[in-house]
């Protein structure tokens, strides 16, 4: 149960730096940053939730952060195709406004 809490966290805090990696300049120092920055919070919450560093746990949260990096992703790209919308790196800014 509580892999399945973990990998849901993961997923969805990979979504608004999926939206941001989308904005910018592939292998640029913002790109990489959107990619490494939501690992140490991974860490985290491996370690306080208690499901350790057990095999097992690698491909299931390592699925969830690549999901969630792809549906920020298409996120940026579903709102970029609405002209009237404004769009920019950060998702809850354009949610915002």
């Amino acid at each position: 149960m509580k892999l399945i809490l973990v990998a849901s966290a993961v997923y969805l805090l990979n979504i608004p730096f999926g939206y941001w990696r989308e904005n910018t300049k592939k292998f640029s120092l913002q790109w990489a940053l959107s990619i490494h920055l939501p690992i140490p919070i991974i860490i985290i919450l491996r370690i306080y939730s208690g499901i350790g560093f057990e095999f097992i746990t690698y491909p299931i949260l390592v699925g969830a952060f690549i999901m969630g990096q792809l549906t920020g992703s298409r996120l940026y790209k579903w709102r970029a195709k609405r002209e009237y919308l404004t769009i920019s790196g950060c998702l809850l800014m354009d949610l915002y406004y």
